[in-house]
């Protein structure tokens, strides 16, 4: 069921109504049962018994731990050791959660290395064929929260449920079902089922991050991703700087998509009461590649460290190679070497979460970490020469410069996340620097892409008001500001957003404007 759909919109509106009728203590009630209904309603919603099923293996996981723990003592005079039960509990749990992700979702990406391999060695194409159809709605969201809350209860940093319907609401709740964010049990859940009395500030203010949403969805996303299909569908036919226009329209193109998204769940949530983490905060505006990834995706990258990132450099093998390493080179470097190796595992994982294929695990992951490592080791070299011409590093015009510099590397990275394959990616970055075309800026050319230039000007209008917003938005919140408005005021804007949105959406004959290029995760 596509959220920017009149029968999503009528659900939504018919579950909000409901849910402030209801007594307060069955508001949690109204929630579950929406997010089964959407799940059911989603295109493929027979596969609803994926996360039912990956619910009561985590339910099932945290009893044992909570029936060990009852048991301690008694267990340990019995020679048995509570400890190493209740983390036999949690392996068991994350195989299962872990070991369905990758059958459902990844097993394209063995399918499509074993088909390149065989292509290689002369085998054929397709040899064995893909199973995305049996790929549930917001598998990666659900049982990354999932797993997230299960190690909690086993460090005792999150309590126990005991009520599985409670623990289906926390790992199903439909917002966070269309492209996050993941969930984080201890910040998070309580709000789920605490009742909340209708607050018309909350509602509002929900509706209006919402419309933002739809903006940045419809008017902008769509636009671009026109320009980004014809450059992207025939690249050989548009080289040089046609490509570095496809691909930073492919950089607004997911970035107003995914955070639209974003806006649209973390709006309708508030209008329920409920404050979800941030997931985005202006991207494009990072002076580097680590701040770029503490901006972008938020709650992946903190759910990663946690629970990927820091168990790896805690492991047994981590930490014997960190004494390897701090032995023959020192303690700083044998140290930084050993952090660098752990982030090679995490990136490969950030890549391979984003898609079943190569040009995910480069795009999105191992070209970051080179990026990552290549300034960590060259920061000194920049200080040095920054010192030796008397820069300012802290001037703004450098910022400009760190922030230009920024968007680039990223954009590389956009170039493989896009491209149909590894191959077709560095095609296109050969393409887009061996031809110098800068004439298709002033002869006309540039509204070949796919938009007129009546379409050109809507899209540059509309990228410009994203720009003065995000701008405004570095400062504090502009839902705010507008708050404080008169009511004239206040309407004004609103109004002339909403309108906006209706006459200037770019719907289409064949348009679902809901499949938001995250909602498949």
């Amino acid at each position: 069921m596509s959220v920017t759909s009149f029968y999503f919109l009528l659900f939504y509106a018919l579950v909000l109504l409901i849910y402030y009728i209801v007594p307060k203590k069955g508001q949690w009630v109204i929630l579950l049962l929406a997010s089964l209904l959407y799940y059911l309603f989603s295109d493929n919603g027979f596969l609803i018994f994926y996360p039912a099923a990956a619910v009561l293996v985590c339910q099932a996981g945290i009893r044992r731990m909570v029936r060990v723990r009852e048991r301690s003592e008694e267990l340990k005079k019995l020679g048995k050791d509570p400890q190493r039960m209740c983390r036999r509990a949690l392996i068991g749990v994350i195989a299962v959660n872990v070991g369905a992700l990758f059958l459902l979702k990844y097993i394209n990406f063995g399918i499509n290395t074993v088909n390149a391999v065989a292509s290689l060695l002369g085998g054929g194409d397709g040899l064995l064929a893909g199973l995305s159809w049996l790929v549930p709605l917001g598998i990666s969201y659900y049982s990354l929260t999932l797993i997230g809350y299960v190690v909690d209860v086993y460090f005792e940093i999150a309590k126990p449920l005991k009520n599985p319907a409670k623990l289906a609401l926390y790992g199903m709740f439909f917002p966070c079902m269309l492209s996050g964010p993941i969930l984080r049990f201890r910040e998070d859940a309580d709000q789920l089922y605490e009742p909340h009395p209708f607050d018309y500030v909350q509602v509002t203010r929900g509706m209006q991050r919402m419309l933002w949403g739809f903006f940045k969805v419809l008017v902008i996303s769509e636009r671009m991703g026109q320009i980004v299909d014809t450059v992207y569908g025939n690249y050989a036919q548009y080289p040089g700087l046609y490509i570095w226009i496809g691909t930073v329209a492919f950089a607004f193109q997911l970035y107003t998509n995914f955070s639209g998204g974003m806006d649209i769940s973390l709006g309708i949530a508030q209008t329920f009461g409920l404050r979800l983490p941030e997931n985005f905060e202006r991207p494009f505006f990072s002076r580097t590649i680590a701040e770029y990834w503490r901006r972008w995706h938020i709650t992946l990258g903190v759910w990663m460290k946690e629970y990927v990132f820091y168990p790896i450099l805690r492991s047994a093998p981590f930490t014997k190679l960190g004494k390897s390493l701090r032995a023959r080179f020192g303690k700083k470097k044998g140290k930084q070497l050993t952090t660098f190796a752990g982030m090679f595992l995490l990136w490969f994982a950030v890549g391979v979460w984003h898609g079943g294929d190569w040009k995910y695990v480069i795009g999105s992951g191992l070209l970051h970490w080179a990026y990552i490592v290549c300034g960590e080791l060259l920061e000194p070299v920049y200080a040095k020469g920054m010192a030796r011409f008397g820069i300012d590093p802290k001037a703004k015009w450098v910022d400009r410069l760190r922030i230009l510099r920024t968007f680039f590397l990223v954009n590389i990275g956009f170039v493989f996340f896009r491209a149909d394959s590894v191959g077709a990616a560095l095609a296109m970055l050969k393409g887009a620097v061996s031809t110098f075309n800068p004439a298709i800026l002033i002869n006309g050319s540039i509204f070949t892409l796919g938009l007129d230039w009546i379409e050109f000007t809507i899209a540059a209008v509309s990228l410009l008001m994203l720009l003065a917003v995000s701008l405004m938005q570095e400062k504090g919140s502009v839902r705010e500001r507008i708050g404080k408005k008169s009511l004239p005021v206040r309407w004004i804007i609103w109004y002339a957003l909403l309108f906006y949105v209706i006459l200037l959406g770019n719907y289409g004959p064949d348009y679902s404007a809901a499949e938001f290029i995250y909602q498949g995760f």
